[in-house]
């Protein structure tokens, strides 16, 4: 039961990572990452798969190595932090609490983000 549990939770964080990619808010690289993490612990082959995949692969390899993240994705989420941090601030709905704790954890986010080696 627990092989297929890891099993299912591999799938649901692939199939994360996949809408990740046709969504700008998703990330996909983090949903690849923890994908692999469920499969080593009940799937090895699908776990084989995606670290030979020639696209999902080297992310992969590069965090599990390293602890790396290609400078561009680093550009990129950060883009993509502070036009979500910026644009929320323009919805007088949301509560005025949520729009300073939101960008926040992003700003706290980044940083950690630009703290890991370059891939």
């Amino acid at each position: 039961m627990a092989v297929l549990a890891w099993r299912a939770l591999a799938l649901v964080f692939l199939g994360l990572g996949l809408i990740g990619i046709a969504l700008p808010v998703m990330p996909t690289v983090p949903f690849l990452i923890a994908s692999a993490w469920a499969a080593s612990r009940g799937w090895p082959a699908f776990e084989a798969w995606l670290l030979a995949h020639r696209i999902f692969g080297p992310p992969i390899v590069q965090w599990r190595q390293h602890g790396a993240i290609p400078r561009r994705i680093k550009w990129l989420s950060c883009s993509m932090m502070a036009c979500s941090a910026l644009g929320m601030q323009f919805f007088p709905a949301i509560p005025l609490w949520l729009r300073i704790a939101v960008p926040v954890v992003m700003l706290a986010v980044g940083i950690w983000l630009w703290r890991r080696p370059d891939a």
